[in-house]
């Protein structure tokens, strides 16, 4: 290995401990992703029970999953915004409408996915 070449391992490693880090800021700094972390936890449980099949409860996981996802690259890109600059301009309220509006649809998404097994779990046949 040539000096000064990083290890995949290393490079796992260090990637590991940077995404960490962003875990802990977004909880320090975004109540949005603490609230929707405390709220997933718990339903977690839920959709292990709900789902019937090792494919649902993963659907159902995933849909919750995504939530947070989406929670941390919204909040990555107001982070970015803020930096450029302060003040109001049009393509940063653009930006920031945008990244809540992914936001929002994951959540539609996951509560769509719930409803749905909710439905097949205690209405279906």
């Amino acid at each position: 290995m040539e000096k000064g070449k990083e290890s995949i391992i290393g490079h796992i490693g260090k990637a590991f401990i940077w995404s960490v880090a962003g875990i802990q800021t977004a909880w320090k700094n975004e109540l949005a992703f603490r609230v929707e972390t405390i709220i997933i936890l718990m339903m977690t449980p839920v959709g292990i029970w709900l789902g019937k099949t090792a494919a649902e409860r993963a659907l159902l996981i995933a849909s919750a999953l995504l939530i947070l996802i989406i929670e941390l690259l919204n909040s990555a890109l107001e982070a970015v915004v803020d930096r450029i600059g302060l003040e109001r301009h049009e393509l940063s309220g653009r930006a920031k409408d945008m990244g809540s509006a992914a936001a929002f649809i994951a959540m539609m998404t996951a509560a769509i996915v719930w409803a749905l097994m909710a439905y097949e779990r205690f209405c279906g046949s």
